[in-house]
């Protein structure tokens, strides 16, 4: 079983610029800093290339700069390495007194941190706090990272306080970088009059540094029936289907129900859907060789969504194993790097899953926030009583299309279930998360048949759910909620989802409560929420969801994710010290988005 690492889209990956900054004057001050200066700069890149990966499996890099910078001179030199070799963010170090103006980064599109040495014998503080006042004044936020303990001049060790903030800094600025001049690409339009699924393209452009590319749904119909596809692949990817992928109970009535025929007719159909939806983002080199050299190029998008309902599913089998396996980190190739791909052209979901995938590698499930379910109801449909986790309510997220296989939690980390990034998937893990899955024929509202992924998500793993949302004249909003997924007894969960639709994926949510807003209780987070779709994220990441945002000046509306967590540009606190919901909307409204 093969793990593919590589980087499908164009272009090299971002890199991260490492800013070793000393004091200006030439002779004994200058030098007998150098040797520290370049000592921390090559500690931080050390500890970013050893703990960080890009999404697609790939080492994060680092570029130093040639020099230490005490001036404008050095700085420009060292903007223009940056600017050779691929660099999207910077990190700036020093251990002493350096000339703000002169050394800062003034890149209006790089997020940017400094690191001022916490020492006695030389003044890194004063420098941190003198070029943190004047990026705020030139209107150019900056994360400020300043340990807690007071390290020796010569003590090159990244305490741990340090390296949180350095990492998540990175992590989120690499998020930033990756997104930069790729693509949305829309298949279809609007579903169903879904709000999300409208193309902003001033959102995609200005906060993001997005392209928006469109392409009918017809498109599969032309590609379908002039074999603009691998057909090696296709022949792998049938014979992995009828090997893998099980088929679940039909819950239509006889008069709906499809022939063996039709259903067999419905996978042959489904697996091109994959095959094409894949082509269209990223590309494929074989089509050239068929002759089809515009469609090989592919429209370099990162994430991407299919309309589906109604105009297609109406008469064409729905694309829900198309979204299903796109989302997840394997198919008939083996383990990969999973496609952000969204159900109904939720364009608005897309993006949030893609920033939990650039924040934490792994797969993301797509949902509908369907139900918050009280003990109280819970009770009267089943007469049994919520206990544990759920004592105090739950919420289903269900929906037919783009929830990854991987959420079935089949996955493991010391007998735990987890998701896991792609290159840390066995592949006993891939089958476990296969075999936890049906494929259920579709429901009658999609009356041109095809397949709905079925299963059960396993209980008791941390995850986040997330959403970004538009509204009119204030623009992007994020909303999460870090909690935990929940088992529920079989004698529960098969009364509460057969009143809904047995045929698709299930997570029980509970969301951590604080006691207070819309954290009050779990049905506060239900009524509180913007959206009928969620992305959920493994792993509690609100704090780095947080930090994201603020590099792309998008406002959170709604979080429990404790203060310590929240990492934020040093000019935040200007807006409001005391009040840091108000202070994060008037930061962001006073910056403007990134690529204004």
């Amino acid at each position: 079983m093969s793990i593919s690492v590589k980087n499908r889209l164009n272009g090299q990956m971002p890199k991260v610029g490492i800013r070793p900054v000393v004091d200006g004057r030439r002779g004994g001050i200058r030098e007998s800093l150098e040797n520290v200066t370049m000592e921390m700069a090559r500690s931080v890149a050390a500890l970013i290339s050893q703990k960080l990966k890009h999404s697609n499996g790939l080492p994060v890099e680092c570029v130093i700069a040639d020099n230490c910078i005490g001036g404008v001179a050095e700085a420009a030199q060292a903007a223009e390495k940056f600017a050779r070799n691929g660099v999207g963010l910077t990190v700036t170090v020093t251990p002493s007194w350096c000339y703000p103006t002169e050394t800062m980064d003034q890149d209006p599109l790089m997020p940017k941190a400094v690191w001022g040495f916490n020492s006695t014998e030389r003044p890194g503080a004063v420098y941190l706090a003198a070029v943190s006042a004047a990026h705020n004044q030139k209107g150019l936020p900056v994360f400020t990272i300043y340990g807690k303990d007071v390290q020796d001049i010569d003590d090159t060790t990244i305490t741990e306080d340090v390296q949180e903030k350095l990492l998540q800094f990175v992590k989120s600025g690499l998020a930033v970088a990756e997104m930069r001049g790729k693509s949305y690409l829309s298949i279809g339009t609007v579903s169903m009059g879904i709000a999300g699924c409208i193309v902003n393209e001033d959102f995609f452009q200005h906060y993001l540094g997005m392209r928006n590319e469109y392409v009918d749904m017809s498109e599969f119909v032309r590609r379908i029936q002039m074999n603009i596809f691998d057909p090696e692949e296709y022949e792998r990817a049938l014979d992995w289907v009828k090997r893998h992928c099980r088929e679940g109970r039909d819950v239509n009535p006889d008069s709906l129900r499809r022939t063996r025929a039709q259903k067999d007719e419905d996978w042959q159909f489904v697996v091109k859907m994959a095959l094409i939806a894949k082509d269209l983002m990223a590309g494929n080199p074989k089509l050239a060789s068929l002759g089809y050299g515009e469609e090989a190029l592919g429209h370099n998008a990162i994430a991407g969504g299919f309309q589906g309902q109604r105009a297609w599913t109406d008469y064409f089998p729905n694309g829900d194993f198309m979204e299903a396996i796109l989302t997840s980190s394997f198919d008939w190739d083996g383990i990969r790097q999973p496609y952000m791909f969204a159900t109904e052209n939720d364009s608005l979901n897309a993006v949030t899953m893609l920033f939990g995938h650039l924040l934490t590698d792994r797969a993301q499930i797509f949902a509908d926030v369907r139900t918050y379910w009280s003990p109280e109801a819970v009770r009267r449909v089943t007469g049994k009583t919520l206990e544990g986790l759920t004592a105090g309510g739950m919420i289903h997220l269900s929906n037919s299309g783009a929830a990854s296989l991987d959420g079935t939690g089949r996955q493991q980390a010391d007998e735990h279930p987890v998701m896991k990034p792609f290159w840390e998937i066995t592949e006993e893990e891939m089958r476990a998360c296969l075999e936890a899955t049906e494929w259920c024929p579709a429901v009658d509202f999609f009356r041109g048949g095809g397949f709905s992924s079925q299963f059960v998500t396993a209980g008791s793993m941390p995850v986040t759910m997330a959403r970004l949302n538009l509204v009119k004249g204030l623009g992007p909003v994020l909303q999460l909620a870090e909690g935990y997924t929940a088992d529920v007894p079989d004698d529960i969960h098969s009364v509460l989802v057969e009143r809904t639709n047995p045929t698709w994926p299930t997570t029980w949510f509970v969301p951590r409560l604080t006691g207070k807003g819309a954290f009050k209780d779990v049905y506060s987070v239900m009524y509180n929420w913007g959206s009928n779709h969620c992305a959920l994220s493994y792993g509690h990441i609100g704090g780095q969801l947080i930090t994201l945002a603020s590099m792309l000046r998008i406002p959170v509306s709604m979080h429990n994710v404790p203060e310590e967590r929240i990492f934020r540009p040093s000019a935040w606190s200007a807006f409001g010290e005391a009040e840091p919901v108000g202070a994060d909307y008037r930061a962001c409204a006073a910056f403007g988005p990134l690529y204004k």
